[in-house]
C-alpha cells in the first residue's frame, strides 16, 4: 500500500527532474493528491511493505492505491491516464524541453538525443518494462542475422475496456495517434494517454516537423519524424530531401519511411511520418552483390543488394546529385511495368501499384539511400497481395511488411508465444495438442529433423527465421532466381534510357 511518504518521495523527484523548485514542495505535493483523488494526505494507508525506488514504481503503488480507495475504476486506460498524469509532472514543459534539446545540440547532435531519450525513459513514455516481455533473437541466414520480435510490449485489453470502447463516443481530436495534438492530451477511452508527452520541435527541408520516441521501442532509439500538418503518406522528391536533410542533422541515426499506399505501406497511412533510430538493421549490413552505372548521376555509386527483397542502393557525397538520382529511379519504378514477371504498374482502372520505401544514413564519410521496390497488386490467385506474404506463411505473418520489417527486423504478433509453445510440445511428443493453421509446418519440421537428438525449441526459433526470410523474398517484386533477376536488370537497364 501506499503512504504519505510515497508522495513526498515522489514530489522530491519531481523537483529533481521536472520544471519545479524546492520552494515548490508544498504545490507539488497537492498536485499529486488532486490527480489521486485524495484531497487529505492522511487517506493514504500509513502500512507498507514495498521500497518503491523509481518514480514510475511510486506512482504504480499510488495508483493500486487509488484503485482500492475505490477513487478510480480498474480499468486500463484510466490506469494509463493517470500514470501519464502524475508522469506529467516529473516532465519539463515542452518549451523547456525543446530549449534543452537543442542546447545540448551544440554540444553534439548525439548529446541532444541522449537526452530527450533519457527523459523518455524516466518519465516513462517509453514503457520500458512492457518492452521487456517482447521475445527477441536473431536467426542467421544467407542475407546475414534476421532480427525476430514476438510483439507481447502492449497491454491487453480486459472486457470492461472492451465494452467501454464499443460505447465511448467518436472524436476527431487529436485526428491520428502522430498528430501533433497529441502532446499532453489527457487521453480517453479509445486516444491514448499522452499528458506526459513530448514532442521537438525541428525544421526539415524548409518546413516544421516534430521528434518524438516510440512508446513500444522496436529498436534501438526507435523514434518517429511526423509532419506537422495531418497529411497523407506521400513518396516523392521531398520525401527524399526530408530523409536527407534529417540525417546531416543527425548523423548517428537511420530514418526510413513506410510506402505511401495499402497492402506495402504502414499501419498509418494518413499522416506523413517517418522512423528514425540509432540502429545496424540487418539489411544495412548487407552487402552491394552487383553494381551498375547511372549516367544521368556521375557522382552517385549505384548496386543491388543481396536482399530477399528487390532493393537499390545509391551512396554519394553530393546530396542534391544522391536526391536527384533516388527521385529519377523512384518515378521510372512508378510507370514500370514487366508482364514476363507480373510485374505491373497500374491497374485497368488506372490505380497505381508501384511505390518504394527509401532508407537514409551516414556511413563511412558518404550518405546512402536505399530504395526497395514495392508492388502493391491483388490478384484472384493472391487476394491479399500478390507481392504479400503468401497464405503458406500468414500463419507466421500475415500483416503488411512495412519499413521495419523490410530492413530485417520482424515484428510478429503475440499470439505466436503460446502457439510456439504448443508446436515444441508436440515436437517433443504430445500430439494430443491441436496446432491449428501451425499444423502442417509442425508436420513438416518433424520429418525433416531427430527431436531425439535435437532441440526443440532451438529449431522452431530457426525455423520462424526461414519462414520472416519467405516473407520478405514474397515481398520481392524480382525474384532471387535466374528469371527474376534478369527481370531486375532490365529495369536497371531503362535507368539509363
Amino acid at each position: 500500500m501506499a503512504n504519505a511518504a510515497h508522495v513526498y518521495q515522489l514530489a522530491d523527484d519531481i523537483i529533481a527532474h521536472g520544471d519545479y523548485e524546492t520552494g515548490d514542495h508544498i504545490y507539488v505535493v497537492n498536485q499529486i493528491l488532486s490527480r489521486l483523488k485524495a484531497d487529505d494526505i492522511a487517506l493514504l494507508d500509513t502500512q507498507h511493505d514495498i521500497q518503491p525506488q523509481s518514480p514510475i514504481e511510486i506512482v504504480n503503488l499510488l495508483i493500486e492505491d487509488a484503485i482500492e480507495r475505490g477513487a478510480f475504476e480498474d480499468i486500463l486506460s484510466v490506469r494509463e491516464q493517470l500514470e501519464a498524469s502524475l508522469m506529467d509532472l516529473i516532465t519539463p514543459r515542452p518549451s523547456s524541453v525543446n530549449r534543452e534539446f537543442y542546447k545540448r545540440y551544440q554540444l553534439s547532435p548525439e548529446a541532444a538525443t541522449d537526452y530527450f531519450y533519457q527523459l523518455s525513459h524516466l518519465n516513462h513514455y517509453i514503457k520500458e518494462e512492457a518492452i521487456a516481455k517482447n521475445i527477441v533473437y536473431q536467426v542467421p541466414t544467407a542475407y546475414g542475422d534476421f532480427e525476430i520480435t514476438i510483439n507481447l510490449s502492449k497491454p491487453e485489453k480486459d472486457a470492461k475496456q472492451i465494452e467501454r470502447e464499443k460505447n465511448a463516443p467518436a472524436s476527431s481530436y487529436p485526428k491520428c495517434a502522430i498528430c501533433m495534438e497529441n502532446e499532453g492530451y489527457y487521453g480517453t477511452m479509445t486516444s491514448a494517454a499522452r499528458s506526459n508527452h513530448r514532442i521537438v520541435k525541428m525544421q526539415i527541408n524548409g518546413e516544421e516537423w516534430g521528434f518524438q520516441y516510440s512508446p513500444y521501442l522496436y529498436f534501438n532509439e526507435h523514434s518517429i519524424l511526423l509532419s506537422r500538418e495531418h497529411t497523407p503518406m506521400l513518396i516523392n522528391q521531398a520525401t527524399f530531401e526530408n530523409l536527407i536533410d534529417f540525417v546531416k542533422q543527425f548523423p548517428h541515426y537511420t530514418i526510413g519511411s513506410n510506402a505511401d499506399i495499402p497492402i506495402v505501406g504502414g499501419s498509418i497511412l494518413s499522416h506523413n511520418h517517418y522512423q528514425a533510430g540509432r540502429h545496424d538493421f540487418p539489411m544495412a549490413l548487407a552487402p552491394v552483390e552487383r553494381s551498375f552505372e547511372l549516367t544521368a548521376y556521375p557522382n552517385v555509386q549505384a548496386g543491388i543488394v543481396k536482399w530477399p527483397m528487390s532493393v537499390i542502393r545509391l551512396t554519394a557525397t553530393d546530396t542534391d546529385e544522391l536526391i536527384a538520382a533516388s527521385e529519377w529511379i523512384r518515378r521510372q519504378w512508378e510507370g514500370y511495368s514487366d508482364v514476363r514477371v507480373h510485374v505491373k504498374a497500374y491497374s485497368e482502372a488506372g490505380e497505381r501499384h508501384h511505390t518504394v520505401t527509401p532508407i537514409a544514413r551516414y556511413r563511412d564519410g558518404q550518405y546512402e539511400m536505399d530504395i526497395v521496390l514495392r508492388d502493391n497488386q491483388r490478384t484472384e490467385a493472391y487476394p491479399d497481395g500478390l507481392f504479400h506474404p503468401h497464405k503458406d506463411v500468414q500463419h507466421i505473418k500475415k500483416e503488411n511488411i512495412g519499413l521495419i520489417e523490410v530492413m530485417g527486423t520482424a515484428i510478429l504478433p503475440g499470439r505466436l508465444k503460446n502457439e510456439l509453445q504448443d508446436v515444441i510440445a508436440f515436437l517433443k511428443g504430445d500430439h494430443t495438442i491441436d496446432l491449428g493453421v501451425h499444423a502442417t509446418w509442425a508436420q513438416e519440421m518433424k520429418n525433416k529433423y531427430d527431436f531425439n537428438k535435437e532441440d526443440a525449441e532451438t529449431i522452431v526459433r530457426q525455423e520462424v527465421g526461414y519462414k520472416f526470410e519467405r516473407v520478405l523474398q514474397d515481398a520481392g517484386v524480382f525474384k532471387r532466381d535466374e528469371e527474376g533477376q534478369a527481370a531486375f536488370q532490365r529495369f536497371i537497364t531503362i535507368l539509363n534510357v
